[in-house]
């Protein structure tokens, strides 16, 4: 006999569908209020969190029109140099599964890595390339590095080392399913093989993996994003 009282009502799911459809139809309503004088960050900002809804309520023909309205925002955003938020919506686009995504991610890859956004979300998008590579492939080994590189650079004090740890946890995995990685001897081994240890190797390494999966698909001049990018 199961313990569970008879009163417990398992509405919980529908409840959230619910809730997620009142709050997109508010937000609709929102941008459709808005004007030509309006600023164009808010709009964008209305159509991600249009397009993030759409998602999760993922009915027929809604994750294509969040395709869209993702890829205006993101327009936006790079127009106002809202880095941060421009990869937000290349994870966005990324998580649609799309034709395009893999493009979106590559995109967003480049932004994360060059400008200093929150580190956890370059990690996040550094992640989303690993689970987007096949296992016994390099790249996938690159992107755990840098994510590594990354937080040890970015963060600060606890947080840079409750980050780190996860980071290593991260390298450990691709590690293991690469070349079944399994002690520290092996580990060094591995990554010395696989010149894992020096960021003037795998950072160019990481450069020429999104080149291959945006494949010149890139929607902005990085050119003239590196030539704004300030002097050290």
């Amino acid at each position: 006999m199961s313990d569970t009282p008879s009163n417990v009502e398992f509405s919980a799911p529908d409840e959230s569908k619910t809730f997620l459809k009142e709050e997109l139809a508010k937000k609709q309503k929102q941008l459709m209020q808005l004007t030509l004088s309006s600023e164009p960050l808010e709009r964008a900002n209305l159509q991600y969190d249009i397009s993030e809804l759409m998602l999760d309520i993922a009915k027929p023909g809604m994750t294509e029109a969040a395709w869209g309205m993702t890829k205006e925002s993101f327009k936006i955003y790079i127009e106002n140099k809202e880095w941060e938020e421009a990869v937000r919506c290349c994870d966005l686009l990324y998580r649609a599964d799309q034709p395009s995504s893999i493009v979106a991610l590559g995109n967003g890859l480049w932004l994360s890595v060059t400008y200093p956004i929150d580190p956890e979300l370059t990690i996040l998008m550094l992640n989303n390339l690993i689970d987007d590579t096949p296992a016994k492939a390099d790249g996938a080994a690159v992107a755990a590095v840098v994510a590594h590189h990354i937080a040890d650079l970015r963060l600060e004090g606890e947080k840079r080392d409750s980050v780190m740890f996860l980071t290593m946890n991260l390298i450990a995995k691709v590690a293991e399913r690469h070349s079944d990685v399994k002690s520290q001897d092996q580990m060094n081994f591995w990554m010395t093989k696989l010149d894992l240890n020096d960021p003037s190797i795998y950072l160019p390494r990481l450069s020429q993996v999104i080149d291959a999966i945006v494949a010149d698909t890139w929607w902005y001049d990085r050119e003239e994003l590196r030539a704004q990018l300030p002097v050290n």
